[in-house]
């Protein structure tokens, strides 16, 4: 109930800001619902909008779950989308082989920046918190320095590489169903998060792992009376959670640009978080939290392009959303 009624305060603000600003607030209400559910083109936007922010949310909810915070997202998702794209330039194979091994190999370089944080909290007991953070810097760096002096595309200003095979893009949801214009960028990856939403769904509720990951959460000390090394669990829950963040970097590379481009994220690891937190870190909660941020992002734009409004003024009300949801996390908290 919160969340419901900390997203209902976010659109009442935004009404009377447009009030005060000498605005219709009608006409506002009414882009939201056009810019999201007027038509499948519309829908198929915020879709694709989502995608990323339901990998991110995913990977924080799982580090959560088990008592960890993960703040690395951004950068797990960089080396996987850059791995992912290496392999795409470097290989051309059929389309049956060469998406599973892009994919692999993304999932596996986001578990390896995920489980770096893992080994030194579980070893060394250094916070993940710290780790993350500075494995982002890392991340970005590494990325960055990688893509315009080294595999940057010949005769390009723009920091980008060659384009991956075509066997490495992930199709097109329009090509198959026909209610989808074709020029909508809506594509397979979100099919590749709704399948992570039930698994992770599955993982949480009825697997062996899903109960020792939440008793290490909940109760680390109980966890290892019962046999359980809450080591070993956090270092396998923050591979899977940076591999599950990597999988955000393959929905650009393989599902819209088609190659690594600096810069690509507008911060889906850190709106990830404000995901995890709105969907209450429950996997369905994450997917409509994520469809929410998707709505929001499009709806930013729009209200500029048709109401004159500075986005920046809707994301400062975006970032207020964030900042109750926080404060209600950390109220609940104290309470327990």
């Amino acid at each position: 109930m919160p969340p419901v009624l900390a997203i209902c305060g976010f659109f009442l603000l935004c009404g009377i800001v447009l009030i005060l600003r000498g605005q219709n607030a009608f006409e506002f209400y009414k882009i939201i619902f056009l810019s999201g559910f007027s038509n499948f083109d519309e829908f198929g936007s915020v879709l694709f909008n989502a995608t990323p922010l339901i990998f991110t949310g995913l990977s924080v909810a799982i580090g959560y779950k088990a008592g960890l915070f993960n703040i690395g997202c951004e950068g797990q998702l960089y080396v996987a989308a850059f791995a992912a794209a290496w392999v795409g330039i470097n290989f051309n194979l059929p389309s049956v082989l060469m998406i599973p091994l892009c994919l692999c190999a993304a999932l596996l370089a986001g578990a390896i920046w995920g489980g770096i944080p893992g080994i030194l909290k579980a070893k060394f007991g250094a916070h993940e918190v710290i780790n993350t953070i500075m494995m982002n810097f890392i991340a970005l760096a590494i990325t960055n320095l990688l893509v315009t002096s080294v595999y940057r595309e010949p005769g390009q200003m723009i920091p980008h590489t060659s384009p991956i095979s075509k066997s490495a893009h992930l199709p097109r949801l329009a090509d198959a169903l026909f209610f989808i214009p074709d020029s909508n960028l809506l594509n397979a990856s979100f099919i590749i998060a709704s399948i992570s939403v039930i698994l992770c769904y599955v993982l949480l509720k009825y697997t062996r792992w899903g109960y020792e990951l939440r008793l290490v959460g909940n109760a680390p000390d109980v966890a290892e009376y019962g046999g359980i090394n809450p080591r070993v669990v956090t270092v396998w829950v923050m591979a899977l959670s940076g591999a599950i963040a990597g999988l955000a970097g393959v929905a650009d590379v393989m599902g819209y640009r088609y190659r690594f481009a600096d810069s690509f994220s507008s911060g889906w690891g850190f709106t990830g978080i404000a995901v995890a937190l709105l969907g209450k870190n429950h996997p369905f909660g994450v997917f409509a939290a994520a469809l929410l941020f998707g709505l929001l992002n499009k709806v930013a734009l729009d209200i500029e392009l048709f109401l004159n409004v500075p986005r920046g003024l809707f994301l400062v009300g975006q970032g207020l959303l964030i900042i109750w949801l926080v404060c209600q996390e950390g109220l609940t908290k104290r309470k327990t």
